[in-house]
């Protein structure tokens, strides 16, 4: 069995042991990744637990059964000693150890040993910084956006919409990544082209192929695929005329003469969550164009199965899902979910893509200006203005929910500001003051006034007493590796269906609640104290979470391909 002292702690594998406690159920035996004897973690038909996030709660209890649960679990919602006992003397590997609880006015409330956790936690912190575990396949994320239909897409072509699916699609492949999945993004772009110099300004690194690839023997071999399908509507000889008008030279297509019943694929192969309306489809070009290039990311996948996920508009979601029942027709068995976004609203106004991004550089840089004077030029503050206009871009369309739609002020006259809790700017603000404490610090120990920063093991955490320094543990740093985790997790055990929801916005989110957290913290308490060796041991004490904190931002960061700024 693994040792228990060498497993991180996770919320949800102390959540289930709480809740097994409380039933009187045997624990199921967690593996080195803190999960279960099956892969994917149980969803319990009833929450009998609620893990504390506000600061207010955190100052009696870290978990609660409320007394609603006690009352349905036991008669007159008194806990028996025995459970009373399992419960205090929780352990497991994962399962966070239990410093004491008791039974109140508002259920059974448990207490984490914080000294014990915060020793752990810090002295491990790399852990926590990657996902619980690596999963194996091959995922193609596919967004329709950036396929010719039949001209290349151009950065004053692209609208904001599309540019919101690109964004989601350079994000999700990022987790997916970290997770252990191969991931191939389609289509292939020409290098050099204006959308690839656009993508690369937003920090995007899309797949290109040189100017002179075509994807020709493909596209045959789809056409070709197509035209044996089961599906492949009778084409109406209308008394044999066609037959003698239409006579092709070989080799020659004719687009708009092969039509394929997308009901019948989806109804005979039994595949839920499909339009009804989707009929008979007439095969033109660009469909096989797009296609093809499916095949050719499919064909690069090194595992037996994949999953295709077409990330796209819901302005472009019925055609999608004729591409999708297209390509199932050729034969493919590929699984196939579609990640659909809500628009992207402008009210007052209309602006592609790259106006949009002029806009906010023009607005990053005047704020600037507002903010730091003349100092604001040179190269270095070039690419602290690029960096920050890609946050704020990327946090103003990856911060909502996938399917709602997002509104955008982009009034000339408006700014985006460098403070206040607004999104990317504030995010990269916070995780450069972290940047800017360790360089203090660092100039304070080339002086001599401070020694190096010790081991954790030698260090006593006791000292960590200030309310905040507990919030940022534990609701940040211990349960970032799950949500790393989710992306992936729901797409191997989704009940099915077309339409799948990733949560995308949930690291964006993540950034933000973290930075007014800790922004919080940082305004009330001075971390670099005076140098008296008996304040010491409190400094690094603090010193150790708040550079674990650095890495937790440059980890989420990095899932967005947003460098840290390292100061402001």
């Amino acid at each position: 069995m693994e040792n228990t002292d060498e497993t991180p702690f996770r919320i949800t594998r102390t959540v289930q042991a709480l809740g097994s406690a409380l039933r009187g159920e045997t624990e199921n035996v967690p593996d080195a990744n803190g999960l279960g004897s099956g892969d994917r973690i149980p969803s319990e038909p009833e929450k009998l637990w609620f893990k504390e996030s506000s600061a207010k709660n955190l100052q009696n209890r870290d978990f609660l059964s409320p007394t609603t649960v006690l009352n349905t679990l036991y008669a007159d919602g008194q806990v028996p000693p025995a459970v009373m006992g399992r419960v205090l003397s929780l352990k497991g590997c994962g399962v966070l150890p239990v410093a004491g609880g008791e039974v109140m006015g508002e259920g059974l409330r448990v207490r984490v040993d914080r000294i014990a956790t915060f020793q752990k936690v810090l002295s491990g912190v790399s852990a926590y910084l990657k996902p619980p575990s690596q999963r194996q396949g091959c995922v193609v994320l596919n967004c329709p956006a950036l396929h010719p239909k039949p001209n290349l897409p151009s950065p004053d072509t692209l609208t904001l919409g599309q540019l919101r699916t690109v964004l989601l699609t350079d994000h999700l492949g990022a987790l997916l990544r970290r997770q252990g999945f191969t991931v191939s993004c389609c289509p292939v772009l020409p290098e050099d082209s204006n959308i690839i110099v656009f993508l690369r300004i937003l920090g995007v690194d899309w797949p290109s192929v040189p100017v002179s690839w075509t994807n020709d023997e493909r596209e045959e071999k789809m056409l070709q695929a197509l035209q044996n399908s089961p599906y492949k509507e009778r084409e109406e000889t209308d008394g044999g005329r066609r037959e003698s008008e239409g006579k092709k030279m070989e080799g020659e297509k004719e687009w708009g003469m092969l039509r394929v019943n997308l009901k019948r694929v989806f109804q005979e192969e039994q595949l839920p969550g499909y339009d009804p309306s989707l009929g008979t489809c007439t095969v033109q070009r660009d469909s096989v164009s797009h296609l093809a290039q499916l095949d050719r990311a499919t064909a690069d996948c090194t595992v037996s199965t994949a999953t295709a996920v077409h990330v796209t508009s819901c302005q472009d979601e019925f055609r999608q899902q004729q591409i999708a029942m297209l390509w199932r027709a050729s034969g493919a068995t590929v699984t196939q979910r579609h990640l659909v976004c809500g628009p992207v609203k402008t009210p007052g106004t209309h602006l592609s893509a790259a106006q949009y991004l002029q806009l906010r550089r023009v607005q990053m840089k005047e704020a600037s200006e507002m903010k730091y004077g003349e100092q604001v030029e040179g190269q270095t503050w070039d690419d602290i203005i690029k960096v920050m206009t890609s946050a704020t871009v990327r946090f103003e369309l990856l911060s909502t929910v996938h399917m709602s739609p997002v509104t955008l002020d982009v009034q000339r006259e408006g700014s985006v500001s460098t403070k206040g809790p607004r999104g990317g700017v504030f995010v990269m603000y916070n995780c450069a003051r972290l940047h800017t404490l360790f360089d203090s610090y660092e100039r304070g120990m080339e002086k001599g006034l401070y020694p190096e920063i010790p081991e954790g093991s030698q260090l006593d955490f006791s000292a960590l007493k200030e309310e905040g320094e507990w919030l940022l543990l534990f609701n940040y740093l211990i349960p970032f590796s799950e949500l790393l985790d989710q992306s992936g997790q729901t797409l191997e055990c989704d009940g099915g269906g077309a339409r799948v929801n990733l949560k995308t916005e949930q690291i964006c989110k993540f950034l933000v609640s973290l930075s007014k957290d800790f922004s919080s913290y940082y305004n009330r308490v001075h971390v670099l104290g005076e140098p008296l060796p008996h304040l010491f041991n409190q400094m690094f004490c603090r010193l150790q979470l708040l550079r674990a904190l650095r890495e937790l931002y440059h980890s989420a960061l990095d899932s967005l391909h947003l460098p840290p700024i390292r100061q402001l």
